[in-house]
């Protein structure tokens, strides 16, 4: 892969995702009164900049994404500084970088879905049956066609398993059609139990999907006013599947693989050099929602951390922690966030020299 096919890429995304972040937090802070001190394309060292209205408009060296200096995140003594404004007032400036992330997937996915791209025909069918599985209790068998799943139709293999996945844990109404003997077919529903945590090398429900004709595509893209509603459900969607990937983890199934900057670059250049430029877009969205589940973590240094102690706050009757603590708690946190991002950073690279990929 080259340059311009993994960190071209990879830097576009993250500069979009940090600076759609921190405009959250620049535009709610305007709005509430909140003083911000400079917003910046880019990290310092400053490069040129500007002051408009008391605020500094910096363009910075370091060319990844962005940020937004608020006067007073812990110290309340200044009435312009955020630590100083109303409880409801902070929690919609700390929250507005992540709500910002969770809307720019909408965006992302709509997008994608205008632009024209091959799509599988299928129709998908049951390749495999494994023996003692939910599919086989159910009476699945190779060779059947799905048609519905909970009455949804399925056109091919990518379908099915995204339908499968939003339902773990549930019982799935399998429509399939099935060869009878003597020629013919016929319709059978059959119901499926998706499982948390299914054996090493199964699916949630035990069969293994195919296409019936991998090798037929067609050309599919969407009108605006189509492709916006589907960007809002792939989002919707999107953070469905993440819980379920949080939840499966802890009733025993297989953890997220997880990623820093280095691995995250890879990453996104498998994704051009194996799919092309537009499924990019979707790629991108997913980042964009990780990085908003993320940042509302209650972990200390990140906006959720400050949420967290903006709750404490309300939970004890507006008594305050006092800034020192706070600041101590947050710079902790920072010096823990640091370690962990060279410890992933550092299985990044040894995945990486021993050929591996983060999708495989």
């Amino acid at each position: 892969m080259t340059f311009i096919d993994t960190i071209l890429p990879f830097f576009s995304i993250l500069i979009i995702l940090i600076v759609v972040h921190e405009l959250g937090h620049y535009i709610t802070a305007k709005l509430t009164g909140v003083k911000v001190l400079e917003a910046g394309l880019g990290y310092p060292p400053r490069v040129w900049g500007f002051t408009w209205r008391g605020t500094i408009y910096s363009i910075n060296l370091l060319p990844l994404g962005g940020f937004v200096r608020l006067l007073g995140e812990e110290d309340p003594t200044d009435p312009q500084s955020l630590a100083a404004a109303p409880r409801w007032k902070r929690l919609v400036v700390l929250f507005a970088g992540s709500g910002m992330n969770f809307l720019l997937p909408i965006l992302l996915f709509a997008i994608a879905f205008m632009i024209p791209r091959e799509v599988a025909i299928g129709p998908a069918f049951v390749d495999k049956v494994e023996a003692g599985s939910p599919a086989a209790e159910a009476g699945l068998k190779p060779g059947d066609t799905i048609r519905e799943l909970n009455g949804e139709g399925v056109k091919n293999t990518q379908e099915a398993g995204r339908i499968i996945r939003l339902n773990l844990g549930e019982t799935i109404d399998f429509t399939v059609e099935r060869e009878v003997f003597g020629g013919g077919s016929e319709l059978l529903t059959l119901p499926v139990n998706a499982r948390w945590a299914p054996p090493s090398g199964q699916g949630p429900t035990g069969i293994r999907i195919g296409n019936l004709y991998p090798q037929f595509t067609e050309k599919e893209s969407f009108a605006p006013w189509e492709a916006v509603p589907k960007g809002f459900t792939s989002t919707l969607e999107s953070l469905i599947l993440a819980r379920n990937e949080i939840i499966a983890m802890f009733k025993g199934g297989s953890g997220p693989d997880v990623a820093g900057p280095v691995g995250i670059a890879q990453a996104t250049g498998e994704v051009v050099e194996q799919a092309g430029w537009q499924t990019l877009l979707d790629f991108a969205a997913l980042l964009s929602i990780n990085l908003a589940i993320i940042n509302v973590l209650p972990l200390p240094m990140l906006d959720g951390g400050r949420i967290a102690f903006v709750l404490l706050e309300i939970a004890r009757r507006g008594k305050r922690i006092a800034p020192q603590k706070e600041a101590i708690v947050h710079l902790v946190g920072l010096a823990l966030i640091i370690t962990l991002a060279v410890v992933v950073t550092y299985f990044d690279v040894i995945r990486i020299i021993r050929g591996e990929s983060l999708f495989r």
